[in-house]
């Protein structure tokens, strides 16, 4: 399949320049595209994740990505999506989300047929007359109003920095179309504006035939109409420290039935029979939830590796069953982070007492009530003896004790 008819497949094209002459040419060519952002955090969440994974399907049919790294535009503040202007950030800030972004991004792509690139590198060189002469002549102002990305600013206000990003980001078009051979430049569906500019640009610098194309992919909702990749507890992000890998494959395996298919094309290297195959397993067969299963698995190893899918795997098997005593203490913080948890200190106590005075159990009566009746386990270990003792120091390298008080409610004690 042409890697045009496999995106069209996907639903991962919303708007393209010239669709038809596209195909024609990644059919006889190996092309190099791009696709940028701006450091304006340390991490990417995965809705910044969608195009980078079209960009990741060209790379695997045999074409070259190449990824700007925004350092000069991510200085200025892109108008795109937003309401109002972007609080500027020190270049200090900048070049630190430069480095986290960068190492990111070698994680997805790898060394191998793959160019990552900063802006500022260029950008930082063109001088205000420079960029006056040389490129503001080249834009016309009403064309430039008509932008979604301006037009949608314009009542209220935007300011000259953020109006000259398109022209930025059409110098960079430029930039790698002259010295990366790039043709082909994928983003957002908000992008679309900005991607036009640079196409028009590099035709009036290189010449109207040039074949250069654009490419948008479009803005993924939920089937409740509720905006893809937000949580209660915020965005879903690709650093593991922000998003534990834990967290991560979570969130995919709970991924609702009438959304799992759409996300296993966009975000799976799956083949179509293998999308097919389980597409037809959510029919028939959606409380066996192996669609939301294996998305957790191929996504969750694209962006942490295998052994992250296998640690997920583990913990969540380890909380299903109660046998939690073989977790590792950094399995237990991905596990229990949402968890309801106490501090308790490094002693001795009587059970009953323990669980009382930590708040797990409302009083003493309820407490041996529940320890007599084999409700309450301990570091996976059924207690149902109410002069037992809890030393919290046996366990989990002395940090935690784990408690299970039924079948679904756990409790943290963090050891102070």
């Amino acid at each position: 399949m042409n890697i045009i008819d496999e995106l069209k497949w996907r639903g991962a094209i919303n708007q393209a320049t010239d669709l038809d002459a596209l195909k024609e040419l990644t059919d006889n060519n190996k092309i190099a595209l791009y696709c940028g952002t701006d450091p304006t955090g340390d991490s990417l969440h995965i809705g910044h994740l969608i195009p980078f994974m079209i960009l990741k399907r060209f790379q695997l049919a045999g074409h070259h990505p190449v990824i700007i790294i925004g350092g000069g535009t991510g200085a200025i503040g892109d108008p795109s999506g937003r309401k109002s202007e972007r609080q500027l950030q020190t270049m200090e800030q900048v070049h630190h989300n430069e480095e986290a972004l960068t190492a990111q991004m070698k994680k997805l792509f790898g060394t191998e047929n793959f160019t990552i690139v900063n802006n500022y590198d260029w950008l930082s060189k063109i001088s205000l007359l420079d960029f006056l002469r040389d490129y503001g002549k080249l834009f016309n102002i009403n064309t430039m109003l008509n932008k979604e990305v301006v037009a949608s600013r314009l009542e209220a206000g935007i300011s000259f920095t953020e109006f000259t990003y398109q022209i930025l980001q059409s110098v960079d078009f430029l930039h790698l179309y002259r010295h990366n051979d790039v043709q082909l430049q994928i983003g957002g569906s908000d992008q679309w504006g900005n991607i036009t500019a640079g196409i028009d640009l590099i035709h009036k610098v290189e010449g109207p035939d040039t074949k250069v194309y654009g490419l948008t992919i479009p803005l993924m909702l939920k089937a409740d109409g509720t905006k893809f990749g937000k949580t209660a507890g915020g965005a879903v992000w690709l650093d593991p420290k922000k998003t534990s890998p834990y967290e991560f494959y979570q969130f995919w395996i709970n991924q609702d039935d009438r959304d799992v298919v759409k996300y296993l094309k966009y975000f799976t290297f799956l083949s179509k029979e293998e999308i097919d195959d389980l597409a037809e397993k959510v029919e028939k067969e959606p409380w066996k939830r192996e669609a939301q299963r294996r998305l957790a698995e191929e996504v969750t190893k694209f962006v942490h590796g295998p052994e992250a899918v296998e640690e997920a795997e583990r913990i969540s098997k380890a909380l299903f069953s109660g046998d939690v005593a073989d977790l590792s203490v950094d399995e237990i913080e991905q596990g229990f982070k949402n968890m309801p948890s106490v501090d308790v200190e490094n002693k001795k106590e009587n059970i009953v007492i323990w669980l009382t005075d930590n708040g797990i159990e409302p009083s003493r009566r309820q407490a041996r009530q529940d320890v007599s009746n084999g409700a309450i386990r301990i570091n996976g270990e059924k207690v149902d003896d109410v002069d037992a003792e809890i030393d919290p120091s046996t366990h989990f390298d002395g940090k935690f004790v784990i408690v299970r008080k039924g079948k679904k409610h756990y409790f943290l004690a963090r050891v102070k």
